[in-house]
């Protein structure tokens, strides 16, 4: 009973984050309604049991990417105007890709309810008293560790590659030179001047 109870309100709050991020007039809100979905979205993962994918949703898609959209939305001199011109001339296209979808997931439920697609024993279940993101962790640890490492070594690359595209020399600018401050010295830069009374100030 709460568990039925629990997926209808995770559900019910879902469908209605997700069309007030596509409906909202501002982009801010907009990002508020999409972190609003992912939670709920998180909510529904735990109930069928899938922990890793729900700490996902949470830890990468709140955490990094929503919070990414926030920054680049208020950061960036967006014309709201235009954005709402371009979603009533979009929408026609954006009902058609929504009744797709909509077609794809019933297709997807009515077949699997006629029966699972046979995988010739690929698929194997969870071990018994081992969480969802115990088993992840040991293959990912164990069998799948040489492209777990080689995934991290390409965002590694990506990321120094962003940093040198990112860090150029430009002209007008200042620069701090750290080793010239540190090699200053009090008499560089303090001028002791005997100034009569009286008298201006020479710059």
């Amino acid at each position: 009973m709460i568990q039925t109870f629990a997926f209808y309100l995770f559900a019910t709050l879902l469908i209605a984050s997700a069309a007030l991020t596509i409906s909202a007039r501002n982009p801010v809100h907009s990002v508020l309604w999409l972190i609003l979905a992912f939670f709920n979205a998180a909510g529904l993962m735990l109930i069928v049991g899938a922990e890793f994918i729900a700490m996902m949703l949470i830890i990468v898609y709140v955490g990094a990417v929503a919070v990414l959209f926030m920054f680049v939305v208020m950061m960036l001199d967006i014309d709201f105007a235009e954005l709402r011109a371009g979603f009533v001339s979009n929408l026609p296209l954006g009902l058609l890709l929504a009744v797709v979808l909509a077609a794809e997931m019933v297709f997807a439920v009515a077949a699997w309810r006629v029966g699972g697609v046979d995988m010739g024993g690929r698929i194997s279940p969870t071990p018994e008293g081992m969480s969802n993101i115990e088993a992840v962790g040991r293959l990912l640890y164990t069998r799948y560790l040489y492209i777990f490492e080689g995934a991290g070594l390409v965002l590694l690359v990506a990321m120094i590659g962003a940093i040198v595209l990112t860090h150029r020399n430009r002209a007008g600018t200042r620069p701090q030179n750290v080793s010239q401050q540190n090699r200053r010295r009090p008499q560089d830069a303090v001028r002791n001047v005997d100034h009569p009374v009286g008298q201006g100030i020479e710059l």
